[in-house]
């Protein structure tokens, strides 16, 4: 990973492509967190739970579509 990031910081700036489609997917290594440079763009839904679920996680202390939004993502994940 460092010598990835040395080679990119000997390039110009027009010639690293940040959108290059082609570019290795690099989120299984060692040392890459998700969220510390890029944020997933969120989308604004209307769902229907039931209302004990909803009580329970804005009862957890965190907001709640925050809460609802990771273990969304951890079943997702597990489910791939």
């Amino acid at each position: 990973m460092k010598a990835d990031l040395d080679y990119l910081k000997a390039q110009s700036d027009e010639a690293v492509d940040a959108s290059d489609p082609d570019a290795p997917d690099r989120s299984g290594e060692p040392g890459w967190v998700r969220g510390k440079f890029y944020r997933p763009i969120k989308k604004p839904i209307s769902i229907r739970v039931d209302m004990d679920v909803l009580d329970w996680f804005k009862s957890q202390g965190q907001p709640y579509q925050v809460l609802m939004n990771q273990a969304l993502r951890r079943y997702m994940e597990k489910s791939r």
